[in-house]
């Protein structure tokens, strides 16, 4: 069972977002961010932790890091360690956030910026007569149930994915290997009717193919699929699966999984001649948004802070 992030550490999250914007150069997207706070040895989350899903309440999938990662947000805007930005742009650090310290952060005076600012989006929303917010604050009375709908906006836009891959997880292994072969082939490969599907279940294999690059060189590739549900992929299941890369005499391989990949696993893909390529849950949910494979983009829009403001 994958260790489950659990909220509460909102100062250590901030602290690894202002560290890893300092790598990335000041400026980057939220998905590039949380890669790389999950590829930082010395953040104390996992893979599980910061990609983990867990079912609300009310039955429905949502990330307790991607609420905590929003909050962070929030309170480095607050202090001045960011830009102002946009729900679905870029996070960019100020000149202050570039020369911090991310490990002190916050300090005492910062504190009391961030708890002042969420003491009055609090005000606003209950003089906004928000039925549902005020409702759930009469409620339950916890400060939790006002802040998760301050941010549930910044949250929403993720929730589609939480949601996309917990489908996905319940697919039996047959049509989860046949989707990713369909994927695959959105993205340049063409199966082999014989070696691609028909042999797959009895060569450890779910895909055999060809690609070819824009240089014109046909490359051998096969396809390893596992759908888990909670189990990490681990090194032995990576050095198994390259050793079927070399009897087939391929290229390379793609591994592809609804979970994710230990450290070690990472370290063995790469390692020797027969490189394999690593697709977790949350790339694969990226890859399927990228080719629009069975999902329709609506556009709709959402006001802004700017419309709330008090003249």
């Amino acid at each position: 069972m994958a260790e489950q992030y659990k909220r509460g550490q909102y100062n250590t999250v901030a602290q690894f977002i202002i560290k890893s914007l300092q790598s990335l150069g000041g400026s980057a997207s939220r998905e590039a961010i949380k890669k790389e706070i999950a590829s930082d040895n010395a953040n104390p989350f996992s893979d599980e932790q910061i990609y983990g899903i867990v079912i609300s309440k009310n039955g429905k999938p949502y990330s307790p890091f991607i609420y905590e990662f929003n909050f962070s947000i929030k309170n480095l805007l607050t202090c001045g360690y960011i830009e102002e930005y946009r729900r679905k742009g870029d996070i960019v650090l100020t000149e202050k956030g570039r020369v911090s310290d991310y490990s002190l952060f916050p300090n005492a005076e910062e504190e009391e910026k961030i708890r002042q600012y969420w003491d009055k989006k609090k005000e606003e929303r209950i003089k906004r007569k928000d039925d549902n917010i005020i409702n759930q604050y009469e409620d339950k009375n916890t400060e939790d149930e006002i802040e998760n709908n301050i941010i549930e906006k910044d949250s929403n836009n993720e929730q589609w994915k939480f949601e996309l891959l917990e489908r996905i997880k319940s697919f039996s292994p047959a049509k989860f290997e046949s989707f990713s072969r369909l994927l695959f082939s959105k993205m340049g490969i063409k199966f082999d009717p014989e070696k691609g599907v028909k042999m797959s279940n009895d060569h450890g294999i779910d895909g055999y193919g060809y690609f070819v690059s824009d240089e014109f060189k046909t490359s051998i590739v096969v396809v390893q699929c596992k759908r888990f549900t909670d189990n990490s992929v681990s090194e032995p299941d990576i050095d198994k699966f390259k050793g079927v890369i070399s009897k087939h005499n391929a290229d390379y391989g793609i591994f592809v999984t609804t979970s994710y990949f230990t450290e070690p696993a990472k370290k063995a893909a790469l390692q020797g001649n027969n490189k394999v390529t690593l697709i977790d849950g949350n790339k694969l949910v990226e890859l399927i948004e990228k080719y629009q494979l069975y999902i329709q983009p609506i556009q709709i829009y959402e006001l802004e802070d700017y419309y709330y403001e008090e003249n």
